[in-house]
């Protein structure tokens, strides 16, 4: 009876949204869970006889069966293509996913260094190489501005005004933002610059780089992500550590200290400030541990 419907729906994926075989299996995989639902609760339901409150109780199956929110949440997206392409082909009078809630999605908290192994990490850098005293720079400017990874390896020459504690960082979807820059960073990178960087080759096209490779190229993200998992199993450190978590960390200590939620979001570059308040959370976590580690009544 279902088979029909899904044959279709094959064709509008493959042929109206163009999309890969593996993204089409998906999306029928999801129509097969509901499917299954009904065969296991012995309904004989087809899309149009089908209401909000059977998907519903279908939710409720596959959160039953195991499947984490993430999981439900990408199954109730498959379903409401089924049904967008349903009520296209006017095989449906009604969509009955409009009014469906997606299942709550538990923000994950990600890991946050302290200053203290946020320095241990830095002190593995060994300064008597030319690429240690630009790996040095670059982590102070890290931490110091909480730049991506993609932020700093095109972070240009001419985006530095270190006279007046500034960098101009160009972030997602190509958007400008302007961040102050601690002291030790500028330190570094000034250092970088006058002592290591003048005696470098310079590739055509990467003149206004500020970080660059031996060959006298733009880095690449992989390349910091392999010096800091190095310098981290170095100074013993036991998190699961990315560039990333740099950025965590330096926005993590901004809240603790009580900066205001929308500074942190000018500084990050967040589009939205609900993005920004998953540190709120980090400072509820960071607070929860404290009370349970010194306070008495939590021993």
């Amino acid at each position: 009876m279902w088979e029909s419907y899904k044959k279709g729906y094959k064709a509008w994926l493959q042929l109206e949204k163009s999309l890969s075989e593996n993204s089409v299996e998906a999306y029928l995989r999801d129509i097969d869970k509901l499917t299954q639902f009904l065969q296991a609760a012995q309904s004989p339901k087809t899309p149009e006889t089908i209401e909000l409150k059977d998907l519903q109780t279908f939710l409720q199956w596959i959160g039953q069966l195991g499947l984490e929110p993430a999981s439900q949440a990408r199954v109730l997206s498959g379903i409401r293509s089924f049904y967008k392409y349903c009520y296209i082909e006017q095989i449906v009078k009604n969509d009955p996913t409009t009014l469906l809630e997606s299942p709550k999605l538990r923000r994950a908290l990600p890991d946050v260094l302290s200053i203290e192994e946020i320095e241990a990490i830095i002190g593995q850098i060994d300064l008597s190489k030319p690429e240690g005293g630009r790996n040095k720079a670059i982590l102070e400017t890290m931490y110091s501005c909480g730049l991506r990874v993609s932020e700093v390896v095109n972070l240009r020459i001419s985006a530095l005004y270190l006279d007046v504690g500034f960098i101009r960082v160009i972030g997602k979807g190509d958007k400008e933002r302007l961040v102050p820059i601690g002291r030790d960073a500028i330190k570094y990178i000034r250092i970088y610059q006058g002592d290591i960087r003048v005696h470098m080759p310079l590739k055509p096209g990467n003149e206004d780089i500020l970080f660059l490779n031996r060959r006298g190229s733009k880095l690449s993200r992989v390349m910091i992500f392999l010096l800091l998992k190095d310098l981290v199993r170095q100074a013993g450190v036991e998190k699961n550590i990315s560039p990333h978590t740099f950025r965590h960390s330096f926005a993590t200590h901004l809240v603790e200290g009580g900066a205001d939620l929308r500074a942190v979001q000018d500084m990050l570059g967040h589009e939205s400030i609900t993005t920004t308040e998953i540190y709120t959370h980090l400072d509820r976590e960071y607070l929860r541990e404290t009370l349970h580690k010194y306070h008495p009544a939590f021993k």
